[in-house]
């Protein structure tokens, strides 16, 4: 159908990768669920290749008009490595490293913003919807609202958005704030992130207003909250292929055939929690220890931004723990902790949800966490049990998992034990509430509300 305004997203990533010569869309629910949107309206989709020295001429993929945005190699270090990665990300969650704050990486993210800025106003029409994603990106929508108020600008935060104590420390807090409250209107995962972005507004920006709406000047801010989701028809439907199936027994066969597998997939990230989850299987373990001849723990841990020292630290401790945990409680044949360190294709990874009894998703903070919501959608006969951090924010939704503190080891590992000793009928009775609320909101219906507020 379509739409009476052409939608533009803007992304610090393009919805395409290389693949040799070629392009090829890529993988993920956010990519499938807003690009049909940029086609339909005859949009434009604004990012970068996702490589150095690297901008292309605008042009067209699988019906979607791509507008590339370059970084040179020290952009990328300053701005997206840098500042993004260094100064922002670990501050937003929680400040669990500490994060850096440095001028000369500061420049660069508004001179890169101010950069994606024009790229979105030179493609906007009069009256034309701008969508802007993510943090990355946070000046874009006041230095765009300079350039083209004529534009309805929205705004999505993936991350979480902290308490106004930790965001205070940040020394270009005034000015963040003003670029997101460029947008009209504003949207985050959940109604604490909502919360915590008027605090910061209202002590550090000068606005006034109510919980979902802020007053900035003569214009008014809508704030909401937006939680994300998954494909959920393109899980299940994965989920029931007679091939997956067959992966999964087969994978089920190779660990052994335990009674249990307990399953965790992340990126390899100090926000995660893996570090102490696996404390928590050993804890386990120690307490149960005829559970070390029927329950198994997979780990798949996907590489992430390895070039940074935070990152390299959280590989070798969690890989130490695994040689720990299995040098003390293993035995010739009998392997508790298999850990898995690569990316996994969609039919492998929906192989291993298969495969899993118990997924464990233990973040210290997490904006969202779709891990939660695709193995939900893949337990196509009600079976499984999701033990699920407090503070990712998937645990608004699905509050009939076994919800945990991921800093608690001694309190993990008695949840660990209750989901492997868990009966059936309390497995179906909280995986099928889990579902039906899984269903009621898709990553499709999530995508329609948030571009919706934006025609209103």
């Amino acid at each position: 159908m379509q739409r009476s305004k052409r939608v533009v997203v803007v992304a610090n990533r393009l919805p395409v990768r290389r693949n040799g010569t070629a392009w090829e869309t890529s993988p993920g629910g956010l990519v499938s669920a807003v690009t049909p949107i940029v086609a339909q309206s005859r949009g434009t989709f604004v990012g970068w290749t996702g490589a150095a020295d690297d901008a292309p001429p605008p042009f067209e993929h699988d019906g979607v008009h791509l507008h590339p945005v370059g970084l040179s190699q020290q952009e990328i270090e300053d701005y997206y490595l840098g500042f993004s990665n260094g100064t922002i990300w670990p501050l937003y969650h929680d400040a669990i490293r500490a994060p850096e704050f440095h001028r000369h990486w500061w420049r660069p993210y508004v001179d890169i913003n101010m950069r994606f800025a024009r790229a979105t106003a030179d493609v906007a029409g009069p009256g034309d919807i701008a969508w802007i994603q993510d943090y990355q990106l946070q000046m874009v929508p006041g230095l765009l609202r300079g350039l083209r108020p004529d534009v309805s600008i929205g705004f999505f935060l993936h991350i979480p958005f902290p308490p106004v104590e930790i965001f205070a420390r940040l020394p270009w807090r005034r000015q963040i704030l003003e670029g997101l409250l460029g947008a009209d209107v504003l949207a985050f995962q959940t109604s604490l992130a909502r919360h915590n972005f008027r605090r910061a507004a209202l002590t550090f920006a000068g606005v006034k207003g109510t919980p979902r709406m802020l007053e900035v000047g003569d214009r008014k801010v809508r704030l909401m909250t937006s939680p994300i989701s998954i494909d959920v028809d393109h899980f299940a439907s994965a989920a029931a292929a007679p091939d997956v199936q067959g992966a999964a027994a087969y994978l089920r066969h190779n660990l052994g055939n335990p009674s249990t597998v307990i399953l965790g997939v992340d990126r390899l990230d100090y926000t995660k929690g893996i570090d102490v989850r696996l404390k928590a299987f050993d804890t386990m373990l120690e307490a149960h220890p005829e559970a070390v001849e029927n329950v198994v723990f997979v780990q798949v841990a996907n590489p992430s931004r390895e070039e940074v020292d935070d990152y390299a630290t959280i590989r070798e401790e969690v890989e130490g723990l695994v040689g720990r945990i299995n040098g003390q409680r293993g035995a010739l044949g009998r392997v508790p902790v298999h850990y898995l360190y690569g990316s996994l294709g969609f039919e492998e990874l929906v192989s291993w949800y298969r495969t899993a009894d118990v997924m464990c998703v233990t973040p210290f903070r997490d904006g969202m966490n779709l891990v939660a919501k695709e193995f939900v959608a893949t337990r196509i006969h009600d079976d499984g049990v999701l033990i699920l951090s407090e503070f990712a924010g998937a645990a608004e939704e699905m509050r009939q998992a076994l919800i945990t503190n991921p800093y608690d080891a001694d309190g993990l590992a008695e949840i660990m034990w209750r989901s492997v000793t868990m009966v059936p009928g309390e497995q179906r009775a909280r995986m099928r509430a889990m579902r039906r609320q899984l269903i009621r909101n898709t990553v499709f219906d999530w995508a329609r509300e948030c571009i919706g507020a934006l025609e209103a």
